[in-house]
């Protein structure tokens, strides 16, 4: 039967989000159903519930920074049991047919992979044509895009990983930065502070640019070496060509013509922010060094469970904000302002009855 599930969700772009019902799909043979715990908010979720790239579908339920336990599993189902410690991303399906998706990344499936909510559902089986994401207190996802949370990351602080932590992780592997790497991370955000944190485990020398210093001892507690102002132009000028990688995680128009400059030869700028407007960019500072700039858009679920368990290893989790379901409009409005240290993380067992 349908599972009976209560959210909070966007009815229409000008409005708050409001307690919602709706229903899950019954698990089938392949499915995993899930007791929410914690859901991640993540700037992505804004934009979503405000329409801001004008493809959301009302209602929405936003949230795919989920973590919480099993609740049942399908008859195919042999990777969790009941009571296990478990995540989604950003996906619950894909084709599973197109070389993307056989080779593992997902995210880049040809057809496109299905979001965690206002993607249209592969599987079907309620009224629900669309995806409904985390901000809920079940989900029931098909096995492969679940995954195992391990037992020394706390459930809240874990829930970021998986699009903050993923979204990080996934280019700094894929640029190869190890022991010697010299990492700038643009803004200490959501993102911002997980690559810090990442990167630094991973044995780069990671610098911070931001636009003040007030953020400067959390930057080195969380493993920078160096903090620079993008204001000063002196400063600017003499970390010009020291980065082999430079992780832009701002997620509004900004200027980047400068921070190209930054790189050292072959040196790449990775863009993580959404961005609804162009970003000016010259070529001869590309040309003149080989430079590139390139986008990452979050991981594969073999890489996702990688980067679950190095943040295992290493003691990694994000720095959170605890909050209830029926705080989650004034987060919007403080994540606009920044005022958040560093990921709200709604409290799914706070969902009033």
């Amino acid at each position: 039967m349908p599972i009976a599930t209560r959210a909070f969700a966007a009815t229409a772009a000008d409005k708050p989000l409001t307690p919602y019902s709706f229903e899950r799909r019954d698990p089938g043979p392949d499915d995993v159903l899930i007791d929410i715990k914690y859901c991640g908010v993540c700037h992505s979720d804004l934009h979503a519930a405000r329409s801001e790239t004008g493809r959301s579908t009302y209602p929405l339920v936003p949230g795919h920074e989920i973590a919480g336990l099993v609740k049942a599993v399908g008859s195919n189902v042999t990777r969790f049991k009941e009571g296990d410690r478990v995540g989604v991303g950003c996906m619950v399906d894909s084709c599973r047919e197109c070389a993307s998706c056989q080779e593992g990344v997902e995210q880049y499936c040809v057809p496109g992979f299905t979001g965690t909510y206002g993607g249209k559902d592969r599987k079907g089986g309620t009224a629900e044509p669309i995806t409904q994401g985390g901000y809920s207190d079940h989900i029931t996802v098909d096995q492969h895009f679940v995954l195992s949370i391990p037992d020394n990351l706390p459930l809240d602080a874990a829930a970021p990983l998986l699009c903050a932590g993923i979204t990080t992780y996934s280019p700094l592997k894929e640029w190869g930065v190890g022991p010697g790497s010299k990492v700038a991370v643009i803004g200490l955000g959501g993102l911002g502070h997980m690559a810090v944190k990442l990167a630094a485990a991973m044995g780069a020398e990671v610098t911070v640019l931001s636009t003040s210093d007030r953020k400067k001892a959390d930057a080195e507690r969380m493993g920078a070496k160096h903090f620079l102002i993008n204001s000063d132009k002196d400063a600017m000028k003499a970390a010009a060509e020291k980065f082999d990688l430079i992780i832009n995680t701002v997620s509004a128009t900004h200027e980047i013509a400068s921070h190209v400059q930054l790189l050292a030869r072959d040196g790449t700028m990775i863009m993580l922010g959404l961005t609804t407007e162009g970003l000016p960019v010259f070529t001869l500072p590309l040309l003149w060094r080989r430079r590139r700039i390139a986008g990452s858009l979050i991981g594969g679920i073999r890489e996702t469970q990688e980067m679950l368990d190095f943040c295992a290893l290493h003691g990694i989790v994000c720095d959170i904000e605890t909050i209830a379901p029926d705080q989650i409009n004034q987060a919007y409005e403080r994540m606009l302002k920044s005022d958040v240290r560093y990921r709200f993380v709604i409290d799914m067992e706070r969902l009033a009855a």
